[in-house]
C-alpha cells in the first residue's frame, strides 16, 4: 500500500510541477515574446500614461465623445466584475432598462430620427465590450460633430478610417473601438475646459 501511495504522491507532484508551474511560465513567456502588446494587455498610451486597454470598454458621457455599449459589469465597466445582466428576454428588468436607455439615446441624440441601434441599449456578455458597431457610431456623429464644433462629415471620415474591418477578411464584424476613436478625435480636435 506504501508503495502504490508513495508513487501516487511523486507522480501528483511531478504532473503539478510541470503542468501547473513549466507549462503556465513557457506559455506565457512565449506569448510575451510572440504577442508582447496583447500579452501586456493591450494598453493603450496617451502622453506616457496608460489610459485604458483596447479589449476593456469604459464609460463616456461627454457629448462631445462617441459611447460605448452599456454594461452591466459591477458598477459599470468594472474589469473585476466581468459578466452580463443574465436577464431573460421577458424579464421586466430588462424591458423597463432597454426602454429607458433609447429614451436616454434619441434624447442625447436628437437629430437621429431613426431607431436607436441595438449596440447602444443592451449590454454584451461581458460587460466590458469596447467596441460598437459602425451604425452605432454613426448615430452618434452628430451629437459629437456639433459638440466639437467640427463639420459632420469630417467626423463621418473619421468614423471611416477608424472602423475595424473582420478578423483576416472573414471573421467577425466591422466595428468601432470606442476608446481608440475618442483619443483620435482629442487629438484632432482637443476639448478646451472639458472633461469626460
Amino acid at each position: 500500500m506504501w508503495t502504490h501511495l508513495r508513487s501516487a504522491l511523486v507522480l501528483v507532484v511531478i504532473m503539478t510541477a510541470l503542468t501547473g508551474l513549466a507549462y503556465p511560465l513557457a506559455v506565457t513567456g512565449l506569448a510575451a515574446m510572440v504577442f508582447p502588446w496583447q500579452a501586456g494587455g493591450s494598453l493603450i498610451e496617451k502622453d506616457g500614461h496608460v489610459v485604458g486597454s483596447a479589449l476593456i470598454g469604459q464609460k463616456f458621457d461627454n457629448p462631445a465623445y462617441f459611447h460605448g455599449r452599456p454594461s452591466a459589469a459591477g458598477d459599470g465597466y468594472d474589469a473585476a466584475s466581468s459578466g452580463g445582466s443574465n436577464l431573460a428576454p421577458s424579464s421586466r428588468k430588462l424591458v423597463d432598462d432597454v426602454a429607458a436607455r433609447v429614451a436616454a439615446a434619441r434624447q442625447a441624440n436628437p437629430d437621429e430620427k431613426g431607431g436607436v441601434p441595438a449596440d447602444l441599449v443592451t449590454t454584451s456578455a461581458s460587460g466590458l465590450d469596447p467596441h460598437i458597431t459602425p451604425a452605432a457610431a454613426a448615430y452618434q456623429v452628430k451629437r459629437v460633430a456639433a459638440a466639437r464644433h467640427v463639420q459632420v462629415e469630417e467626423v463621418r471620415q473619421l468614423l471611416a478610417q477608424h472602423t475595424e474591418g473582420r478578423e483576416l477578411g472573414l471573421l467577425g464584424e466591422p466595428r468601432v473601438n470606442v476608446l481608440k476613436l475618442n483619443l483620435v478625435l482629442d487629438a484632432r480636435w482637443p476639448l478646451r475646459g472639458q472633461g469626460d
